[in-house]
């Protein structure tokens, strides 16, 4: 990769709109649906506090040590005006904790 090409690719990097969704966790039998304003990062964050034993969920971290699922529920248009996105991630979140009868997160 030569610098113009690292240059537009730090640009793009950026420039990008957060990618806001709700996820689900299932492990154990169980379901822990949360919302993130950063759905493509959240995965990670969850993989290292739940493999450190750091989670302050203890339940999810009693639950996930035996194995768990990560999977993405609805993924929002990221167009959305920031002034409206907590509020329709709270929307959402209690649409999907209902739907899956999931604890929150």
């Amino acid at each position: 990769m030569d610098r113009q090409q690292r240059k537009a690719a730090q640009t793009d990097y950026r420039e990008r709109k957060p990618q806001l969704g709700i996820y689900a966790l299932r492990a154990d039998g169980r379901v822990w649906v949360g919302a993130s304003p950063t759905l493509d990062k959240i995965e990670n964050r969850l993989r290292f506090t739940l493999s450190q034993g750091s989670h302050p969920n203890a339940a999810l971290q009693a639950a996930a040590g035996q194995g768990y699922t990560f999977e993405v529920l609805e993924a929002l248009d990221p167009e959305t005006p920031a002034l409206s996105r907590d509020r329709l991630l709270k929307q959402r979140l209690a649409h999907w904790l209902a739907q899956t009868g999931g604890q929150g997160i």
